[in-house]
């Protein structure tokens, strides 16, 4: 059946979530959470960096950023506590689990700290935005406390530190992207990564605290993302994904705050870049690596962009597309700017443009004010979109949500997990709805690993993001194979490689 697991940043918060499919993996690792990070050691550094991480692949690569400063002022990473002069635990602050997490994890480093008295541990990410204060000076269990936006800032915090005193900067920037800040690949497979495109979020859910940790929406220079994904290329990875809180509304007009756009010059509006143009850059600028893009959000998301990817060959086509609920009461409770009508009519035109185009949704269950009819919306919805994957949480409250200052959280615990098993049981019957239509298929698959149940199998993805299994024969990690589809289960395709595809 289903997985219950962690989330994070990019995605919304709730009690509960369930994945109704394996490529999860490709937005957040669960193998990777609170893993230690470890990149090429530097000849001469003789400080010892030890770097753990929770929650979404943003936080990830903000780690990677974080490494990549580091390794500037002396500092090699190391995978044993009791060695490290600094502990840094990169936080989510979406769900209550993840809180917990870190917080057990401090009560370790402190415990390590009681022997090396010389270690310092530091707080970085959501989490230590959201609680400063009581990292600091309440609790006194940390020494340093960063924000998302604060990492240039590292190199004089340590210092501080590193004189006996507290450091903190958790202010949020207008302008921070760290386009300069090549970020070092921690553990990476070698095939496959992310590049930040846009930082913040604009959007205001009302269930939803990133716009509170993160700041405002602000977009890279463009030319900066195709440096990072030529440096990459140059690495030979073959797939990257374009990540952001919200891609769709990536908009570079020479730096700044999105909703400062309208302020700009003439010129400035005139030679803009949106996120459709900069898709059609990257795919144009690399053809031989395939590209992947998450989260979109409804109420951005033109055609402009499902018409570049229907031009190129190498965008994969698979959309994630969260639209909390079917109801239209939820939707403008939610302060979704869209309708049922808009999603349904933008699904529709997808499909026209893109018959083979993969969606996948974020549902909730047991929003504040909930009624049966609302939720029979949700299913309706979901009957007629027919999602490939899907993820699912009940709800559950959040501090300093807006839902949490405004609403009640007045639906039952029983009621909310009811609905939730209703919504998770018709996304399965569309999994394999979905995985069935590719049988028979020959279709282009990136190897990304050796299979979990098998170690003589590869496992790796098609266009529409679904794990495709298959006999290892000659191939390697890295190589695009074109695969002849047999069988299915709900989350994997099965199948036999009958030759290297023409992007290899």
């Amino acid at each position: 059946m289903s997985h219950v697991f962690l989330f994070g940043c990019i995605f919304a918060p709730y009690l509960a979530r369930f994945k109704i499919m394996e490529h999860v993996e490709k937005v957040i690792d669960e193998k990777k959470q609170g893993e230690a990070l470890v990149i090429e050691q530097k000849k001469g550094n003789t400080k010892k960096l030890f770097i753990e991480s929770y929650g979404c692949q943003m936080n990830m690569n903000d780690s990677e950023i974080v490494a990549s400063i580091l390794v500037n002022e002396g500092f090699n990473t190391t995978k044993n506590l009791e060695d490290a002069d600094l502990v840094l635990v990169n936080t989510c602050s979406i769900r209550e689990k993840a809180e917990t997490t870190v917080r057990k994890r401090l009560q370790k480093y402190n415990a390590v700290k009681k022997i090396n008295p010389k270690m310092k541990v530091g707080v970085l990410g959501c989490m230590a935005e959201r609680l400063k204060s009581k990292f600091l000076e309440e609790e006194k269990i940390v020494d340093l406390v960063v924000g998302p936006d604060a990492y240039r800032d590292l190199p004089n915090l340590v210092e501080e530190v590193e004189a006996g005193r507290d450091a903190v900067n958790v202010i949020l920037s207008k302008e921070e992207t760290y386009a300069d800040v090549s970020p070092v690949r921690l553990n990476s497979n070698g095939v496959s990564a992310f590049v930040s495109i846009t930082r913040g979020c604009d959007n205001m859910c009302t269930f939803c605290v990133v716009p509170f940790t993160r700041g405002r929406e602000r977009s890279r220079d463009p030319k900066s993302i195709i440096e990072e994904i030529r440096s990459m290329y140059d690495k030979n990875f073959k797939e990257i994904t374009l990540l952001g809180q919200n891609v769709d509304s990536y908009l570079w007009y020479g730096g700044g705050l999105k909703k400062d756009f309208d302020k700009a010059s003439e010129m400035a509006k005139a030679t803009a870049t949106d996120f459709a143009q900069l898709l059609n850059m990257c795919a144009a600028e690399f053809p031989k690596m395939r590209f992947r893009f998450s989260t979109s959000n409804p109420q951005d998301m033109t055609l402009d962009v499902i018409h570049v990817m229907a031009k190129h060959r190498n965008i994969c086509k698979y959309i994630h597309l969260p639209v909390q609920s079917g109801s239209n009461d939820m939707l403008k409770a939610m302060n979704r700017q869209h309708t049922r009508e808009e999603y349904m009519e933008l699904v529709n035109n997808i499909y026209k443009i893109i018959p083979e185009m993969a969606l996948s949704q974020d549902m909730i269950a047991g929003f504040c004010g909930e009624t049966e009819e609302n939720h029979k919306d949700t299913l309706d919805l979901m009957e007629h979109v027919k999602y490939s994957f899907g993820f699912m949480f009940a709800y559950s409250e959040r501090p300093g949500t807006l839902a949490a200052k405004k609403m009640e959280d007045d639906i039952p615990l029983a009621t909310k997990k009811r609905r939730l098993q209703e919504i998770i049981d018709l996304q399965q019957e569309h999994s394999l709805y979905r995985t069935q239509e590719h049988i028979g298929q020959t279709q282009e698959v990136l190897i990304e690993g050796v299979s979990k149940r098998d170690a003589n199998q590869w496992k790796g993805r098609n266009t529409q993001n679904t794990v495709v299994v298959f006999p290892k024969e000659h191939y390697k990690m890295g190589d695009f194979v074109n695969i002849k589809i047999e069988s299915c289960s709900s989350a994997t395709l099965k199948g036999t490689a009958v030759g290297y595809s023409e992007n290899n």
